[in-house]
């Protein structure tokens, strides 16, 4: 039932600040903001794998009580992590770039915005009847398409971060790497768990969405 929401998560990249490359050598003020800055989204950055994960894999065997519970605490999760990204950026200071305080700005105002769009997610998901199966699949489909819509959030939050040489400062910073989650998947799945049968849905050995494939989605990483 909730393979939904796992398949929303795993459409595309999620905040992660999943940083790759090389680079030349950043002016040392470049370098210096980056490793502030990481150093303080390190542990957001794993909260929002973690939350990610709990919501992939309570999809393999669910009761709906089950999914109401673990995904409205994965989404108030990710509001508090983008909350505290929010004050990451805001700490580090104007990035030492061109257009480097509305880069920040603008990095504050999407990641408080996308924390406040999870914020309404959870309160769709407590708001859902975990008493009737067909009443709370219905809703559950409204949730995963909100879902995927405030990926796109996830998507532009610091996509500006992550350009130049301060991305590749960035880059080199080990608390903006991809993060592995710490929560372990979960092993048991009934083929009709959570009141479906469909087979295709996620497994809870699947990677967290919380660990894109492609670049990091900026913190906007999630």
């Amino acid at each position: 039932m909730n393979k939904k929401l796992a398949a929303a998560l795993s459409g595309g990249a999620v905040l992660v600040l999943a940083l790759s490359g090389c680079s030349s050598d950043e002016g040392d003020k470049v370098g210096d903001w980056a490793k502030t800055f990481c150093d303080q989204a390190k542990p957001q950055i794993q909260k929002r794998a973690d939350a990610h994960q709990i919501i992939i894999s309570t999809a393999a065997d669910s009761k709906p009580a089950e999914i109401k519970a673990a995904d409205s605490q994965a989404f108030q999760d990710i509001a508090n992590a983008d909350r505290a990204l929010a004050k990451a950026v805001e700490a580090a200071g104007a990035p030492p770039v061109q257009n480097g305080e509305t880069v920040q700005q603008d990095a504050i105002k999407e990641l408080n915005a996308t924390a406040l769009a999870y914020e309404g997610l959870k309160k769709q998901v407590d708001a859902l009847d975990a008493t009737n199966q067909q009443k709370f699949a219905d809703g559950l489909q409204g949730v995963a398409d909100g879902l995927t819509k405030i990926e796109k959030m996830d998507q532009n939050a610091l996509s500006k971060l992550e350009e130049g040489e301060l991305g590749q400062a960035m880059a080199k910073q080990p608390g903006c790497q991809k993060p592995t989650a710490s929560v372990p998947p979960k092993t048991s799945a009934s083929p009709n768990a959570g009141g479906t049968s469909d087979s295709g849905s996620s497994t809870p050995t699947k990677t967290p969405s919380a660990t894109p494939s492609t670049k990091a989605t900026a913190t906007k990483s999630e």
